[in-house]
């Protein structure tokens, strides 16, 4: 496409957006909304709706492991460098509701522009009315009227949990039409794919909040070796899935969380841990660490903790934070691998010198 061409097409979007006060497209800035509550959760992003009437086809559903009311997980990536898609473009409205919606938005805008805005504005009339399109963006008759039912419009959806205002908007193209069956034009690569799915159920994937055994449990003596353990019950893979359904078009991702590791940090430098590198990792029977038995006083604990000072009057923060093995399968027998994830929780230890009395 020439930078010309492509300009005014953008150029036409924003024009409307700004003209109308807020963008014509309704999918995007949807609010999440619970559904359903119990084991797993479910939760769903989905269009809102205008004075019109018309609903969004947009839809993404979230099942399984997430957090509630379509909030951000508790998972942080361990690459920095990686990040939930901030936008995707996604079927939004059949023809006939299109043409509804859209040349009413336009209407609106066209009564109060002048200018670029005004010339902008009408070139996207064109587009959608008389078929004046650009290089790898065909125009459409009438808004594809005699073609309902066998396709869809897309249009760019806003990742809610995304805070970067400018990525949020970045999917900003004038909606698109797809047939049913067909995949979107491949220029816009942000368009809703398995991979993509994958990532939002990682972005909204709820970990447990898992508490390491101690033994002593609560209050330990310092230079007295602190066993730490995770029964395999309570140390088990996490699943979160994300679809999206529309008329002619679904798609599924299923992610996977399986934990490899417990790290440990004693809230204090004056400690030992054990392994050296506090890290801990998983046994052939999925569980971490050994538990502490009647017996085991002067051995070395394969999982734990020396502290070397007393915490005084407080406690000190101990740290076990999890790595989790993160993978995806979805529709049409993809999937992958994505970033290691980690979750940690806190625990405060007492720790009390050894009374000795001599006599």
């Amino acid at each position: 496409m020439s930078g010309p061409r492509r300009g005014l097409f953008g150029t036409a979007a924003a024009a409307l957006t700004l003209t109308v006060g807020a963008t014509f497209l309704l999918a995007p800035n949807a609010t999440a909304e619970p559904v359903d509550t119990g084991k797993g959760g479910k939760s769903q992003q989905s269009g809102g709706s205008d004075e019109t009437g018309i609903h969004a086809a947009v839809r993404i559903e979230y099942s399984g492991s997430v957090a509630p009311n379509g909030g951000t997980g508790n998972v942080t990536s361990a690459d920095v460098n990686w990040e939930p898609p901030p936008c995707w473009y996604a079927p939004y409205l059949g023809a006939k509701d299109f043409k509804k919606k859209m040349s009413a938005d336009i209407e609106e805008a066209a009564g109060t522009a002048t200018g670029t805005a005004g010339s902008a504005i009408g070139q996207t009339k064109q587009h959608y009315e008389d078929e004046f399109g650009w290089e790898d963006h065909p125009g459409y008759k009438d808004y594809n009227v005699d073609k309902d039912g066998e396709g869809m419009f897309w249009a760019g959806v806003e990742n809610p949990n995304e805070p970067d205002i400018l990525k949020r908007g970045s999917c900003s193209e004038l909606p698109f039409w797809v047939d049913n069956g067909e995949a979107p034009p491949p220029q816009f690569e942000q368009a809703i794919d398995p991979e993509m799915l994958a990532a939002l159920a990682y972005q909204h994937m709820e970990l447990p909040d898992t508490e390491v055994t101690l033994a002593p449990d609560g209050t330990t003596k310092v230079n007295l070796p602190t066993w730490s353990w995770l029964d395999k019950a309570d140390f088990h893979e996490v699943q979160a899935t994300a679809a999206i359904n529309a008329p002619g078009f679904a798609l599924q991702a299923t992610t996977t969380a399986k934990p490899v590791s417990l790290k440990l940090k004693p809230g204090t430098d004056d400690a030992e841990t054990y392994p050296a590198s506090g890290e801990c990792t998983i046994n052939a029977d999925g569980s971490i660490g050994e538990p502490y038995a009647k017996g085991k006083a002067d051995q070395t604990p394969p999982c734990g903790i020396k502290y070397l000072r007393s915490s005084g009057n407080g406690t000190f923060d101990l740290q076990a934070t999890i790595t989790w093995d993160i993978a995806w399968t979805g529709t049409g027998g993809t999937g992958g691998d994505l970033p290691d994830g980690t979750f940690g929780t806190t625990q405060a230890v007492t720790v009390q010198e050894i009374q000795a009395v001599n006599r």
